[in-house]
């Protein structure tokens, strides 16, 4: 078995001085919502990581194909966002081996790292788990809300955001909407 890892909750520590944030959206890909997402990355030459369900990743490799080829980073949150600590090992593990399949038909590459459904990983499952487990430090309630300007409130509401990891959902309209918003800001903020 892999040895556990150990998430972490803020961005990896930059080699040079330049502030960092990563926006990492979980759940897709969306024909529609992430598109409109990565229209906006790439308008502001910006990147995130998508955390796709391997089921939506079969469904809409061109979306997935897209988030690789505009340099996002494509990683896992499961097959289809099962909660990890209230399934089998050996559920979880088929779950794990079908969605690194599918990465690896699509995209010709495992996914980067795991973001486990809900954050639920509790130390057993994590010993089960191939790769690095991602968490997040700022939650923005997107699936929540629905709503870009509450989406807004709760990012601008930290402060600083250096080195913070920053969840959304790259299915809903709003969170694409917020992004709209949200990289500019953030890009400003330097």
């Amino acid at each position: 078995l892999p040895e556990p890892v150990v998430e972490p909750t803020e961005a990896p520590a930059p080699t040079t001085n330049k502030k960092m944030v990563a926006l990492t959206y979980d759940d897709g890909p969306n024909p529609i919502h992430t598109n409109a997402i990565l229209d906006i990355l790439e308008k502001y030459d910006a990147r995130a990581t998508f955390f796709d369900l391997g089921s939506l990743v079969e469904k809409y490799p061109d979306v997935v194909k897209r988030e690789d080829a505009l340099g996002c980073e494509v990683a896992s949150h499961s097959w289809d966002h099962k909660n990890f600590n209230k399934i089998s090992d050996s559920e979880i593990l088929a779950d794990i081996k079908k969605t690194e399949a599918v990465f690896q038909n699509i995209l010709g590459q495992s996914p980067s790292g795991f973001r486990p459904p809900y954050g639920n990983c509790d130390d057993h499952v994590k010993t089960l788990i191939p790769m690095p487990i991602y968490l997040w430090s700022v939650d923005t309630l997107d699936w929540k809300s629905r709503n870009a300007d509450a989406i807004m409130n709760e990012v601008t509401k930290i402060g600083d955001l250096d080195g913070k990891v920053i969840l959304l959902h790259g299915i809903y309209s709003s969170t694409a909407e917020a992004t709209a918003r949200l990289v500019p800001y953030l890009q400003e903020a330097g």
